[in-house]
């Protein structure tokens, strides 16, 4: 079999500022690779001579093994000289002199099969030779002076200075000491592609970094996981090899042939509208296709293999691709991706290792894709006139928000942000054993949203709002109706849907969309007053549904809770954001009960950050026009840093405050009794403590989700009810003992 089908079997692609050298080496019997193939560097070294300046290259043979600028420059480079050598071998003395004799054409034969044979298969050992030759004829110079001997060793030192003044060989310089001429091992600390089978779009940088430490390895699903702390610099990388990167070239074949099939057919906006739905139908069809096409091929599959490659298959056609692969992995929060699409890898923040590269490089081909999927999923456009796009994406196992910036506000292309929620919504003792918030706060919020008090949470970018306000639902009870207002899903109505809660969610416009069809967020939170008695939950306040959201307020004061999110890094940065940007009148910001304060905090070197909730605020009613001057502010709990926790102040500690007073105003046993109110406060901070030690203790992580949490509020609320009943008063320490007995019974009757 010929290695290759057709000397001129590559092209020349333009792509942008991209100059691509693609060859085919579907032909060849052995993996295409610069960095342990001779054969094919030198093929190469041809094909960049006769195409010049190109920016990559790509060998494909079933996968698509693609070297990057910086690579290719190395390569370009040394071409360039070997083709300014074979153009000027008389100038260059690279032809042996007649006048010199037979001995002397030997010594031509050997260097001219090292520069023009070794040169472009191995330009290190051409290097290495060429010294090794240098040294030998020096040492022949030195005995035996004559024209010839003078004029040998000078060709030699420009040979090697030539080649040192190349990129190749100044990199390679300290690692060549003892280095043997068909040696490839130091390739491979220059040259490693990315890797892209041909039914899929994302490169992948299959090989480990040089240098870098492990720090940690897992395996989500198929997928394996390395975490590396790379050399030079704080970066820290996650590299991952999905299965889709270890097929047989057979199931590579078949894939491919299946994606070309599938493709034909372009899924609707309908058939969006039930993504779930979809995945299955598309399944079943794949699933049928594959095996039509191994059996046509002969190919032997079990059904687990069939099952693997058709729900490979579903992932790149109708779903994300590699980012699909990501968002399952539970320690992913966010997945962020630059333009120019193709230039630079993906990057990830994780749970662990905060900010993180990452070995994948998407393509724009996978973005236009992407961006296509997500304009039928929301409905919404993206195009010159509406550059934004704000949307949520479910697959299996994960569902996340997205964020699109197309031009001209990208003027090099798409970026696509996806936030990853959590599979189960938060609850505050997982905030608790994450030292985002105390258990003395939690008790004070829990015993706030009892009281059906307004509140906002508000925050910094990434500060964990939208996760604070989905862990203060869970402590709504189950009774009570909630509605919620989004225009982005992220709040965990599904999840507490299925717990059982009474809940109708809503989806409105988003603030930056034009030429939607969707209902506006004010006329939403406007619906909502027509809807009955309910808890109103806003996702987030960005625009002028801040004043319907306050009309709300105001309608809902005393009545059920009422709160959302919005920006801004202290309870005044609220008011002026509240006031002066959104044009809430200030009576109307009054309807405000409760400020909580969400921030990251960094540690002393930079390189860590951490959530905490710093403040939980109160919003007195008695000032005009400024609540910071007229002390409109009351701190009911701050985060000390010392100490790295939130703490009662003095106020909270002293019972001044008129929040607490007005929600024990109507409950006939804390009327006028502070005590009474802080005992129930520190009752829930314990029993959400004691749910929290029990979790440590027993090496659950299970006590402290969504659905165990919710039924431990249940049963606190029905022991209280309990109690005050048979003992005609809310006694905290009998609560808390027929509480923890209850706890104990669950943990040994589901064996936790």
């Amino acid at each position: 079999m010929a290695l290759f089908q057709d000397d001129k079997d590559y092209e020349v692609i333009r792509e942008r500022d991209e100059v691509i050298l693609q060859i085919n080496y579907n032909a060849y019997p052995r993996t295409p690779s610069i960095e342990d193939d001779p054969i094919c560097m030198a093929r190469l070294m041809d094909k960049l001579v006769e195409a010049g300046n190109v920016t990559k290259i790509v060998f494909n043979q079933k996968r698509d093994y693609e070297y990057d600028y910086g690579q290719t420059q190395l390569l370009v480079e040394v071409a360039k000289l070997y083709n300014r050598l074979m153009k000027e071998k008389t100038d260059f003395g690279l032809v042996a002199d007649p006048r010199y004799g037979k001995y002397f054409y030997q010594r031509y034969d050997e260097l001219q099969h090292v520069v023009f044979n070794l040169l472009k298969s191995d330009p290190l050992g051409c290097y290495v030779e060429i010294k090794r030759i240098l040294r030998r004829e020096k040492l022949v110079a030195e005995q035996h002076t004559s024209e010839f001997e003078q004029r040998y060793v000078s060709l030699l030192e420009r040979l090697k200075k030539m080649l040192e003044d190349t990129q190749l060989i100044k990199l390679a310089m300290p690692y060549l000491e003892g280095h043997k001429v068909g040696d490839r091992t130091v390739y491979r600390s220059f040259f490693s592609p990315m890797i892209k089978p041909d039914f899929m779009y994302t490169k992948l940088m299959a090989s480990y970094p040089e240098g870098a430490e492990e720090i940690d390895s897992y395996r989500v699903g198929e997928t394996e996981v390395t975490i590396f702390a790379l050399p030079d610099t704080i970066q820290n990388m996650y590299h991952i090899i999905p299965p889709e990167f270890k097929l047989s070239e057979d199931k590579y074949q078949l894939l491919d042939l299946a994606r070309n099939i599938l493709a034909e057919h372009k899924p609707t906006r309908t058939e969006f509208v039930d993504p779930e739905r979809m995945r299955q139908v598309f399944y079943n069809v794949g699933h049928d296709l594959l095996e039509e096409l191994a059996q046509y091929h002969r190919i032997k599959l079990t059904q687990k293999e069939i099952e693997e490659l058709t729900q490979i298959l579903i992932r790149y056609t109708v779903g994300f691709g590699l980012i699909e692969v990501l968002l399952q992995d539970e320690k992913i929060q966010d997945v962020t991706i630059n333009s120019p699409l193709g230039q630079s890898p993906m990057f990830i923040v994780h749970a662990d290792f905060e900010d993180c590269i990452t070995n994948i490089i998407p393509t724009n081909t996978e973005a236009e894709s992407w961006a296509s999927k997500l304009r039928m999923i929301s409905g919404r456009p993206l195009d010159e006139a509406n550059p934004v796009l704000d949307t949520d994406i479910t697959i299996p196992e994960a569902n996340a928000r997205v964020a699109v910036i197309a031009p001209p506000l990208d003027p090099t292309g798409m970026a696509f942000a996806f936030r990853r929620h959590r599979d189960k919504p938060w609850t505050l003792p997982l905030f608790m054993k994450n030292k985002m918030i105390s258990a003395e706060a939690a008790g004070l919020l829990s015993f706030i949203v009892d009281g059906s008090r307004t509140m906002l949470i508000a925050g910094t970018r990434s500060a964990g709002k939208s996760s604070l306000l989905g862990a203060l639902m869970t402590e709504i009870m189950r009774k009570y109706r909630i509605i919620t207002i989004e225009d982005t899903l992220e709040l965990p109505t599904n999840q507490l849907r299925k717990l059982g809660y009474n809940l109708q969610s809503m989806t409105v416009a988003a603030a930056l969309s034009k030429g939607s069809s969707e209902v506006t967020a004010e006329e939403g939170i406007r619906t909502t007053l027509r809807m009955g008695d309910s808890c109103l939950i806003v996702g987030e306040v960005r625009s002028t549904e801040a004043k319907s959201l306050y009309e709300a307020m105001r309608v809902g004061a005393l009545a059920n809770v009422v709160a959302g999110t919005i920006h801004g890094d202290s309870p005044y940065g609220v008011f002026d954001r509240v006031v002066n940007d959104l044009g809430v009148p200030k009576t109307s910001f009054k309807a405000t009960d409760v400020i909580v304060v969400a921030k990251p905090i960094r540690s002393a070197d930079g390189l860590h950050r951490w959530r905490r909730i710093t403040q939980i605020t109160e919003v007195r009613k008695e000032w005009e026009n400024d609540p910071l001057l007229e002390k409109g502010f009351v701190d009911l709990m701050s985060y000390n840093a010392e100490k790295d926790m939130l703490l009662p102040t003095d106020d909270l500690m002293h019972g001044d405050s008129e929040l607490l007073k007005s929600i024990a105003s109507r409950v006939k046993d804390w009327v006028g009794n502070w005590d009474a109110i802080w005992e129930n406060i520190m009752l829930r901070a314990k029993v959400k403590q004691t749910i929290v030690d029990y979790a440590i203790k027993t090496k659950n992580d299970e006590l402290l989700e969504a659905p165990f949490v919710i039924s431990s509020n249940d049963q606190f609320h029905r022991i209280s009810d309990e109690v005050k009943t048979e003992l005609g008063v809310l006694d905290t320490k009998q609560i808390y003992f027929r509480w923890e007995e209850w706890l104990k019974r669950q943990i040994k009757k589901k064996g936790l």
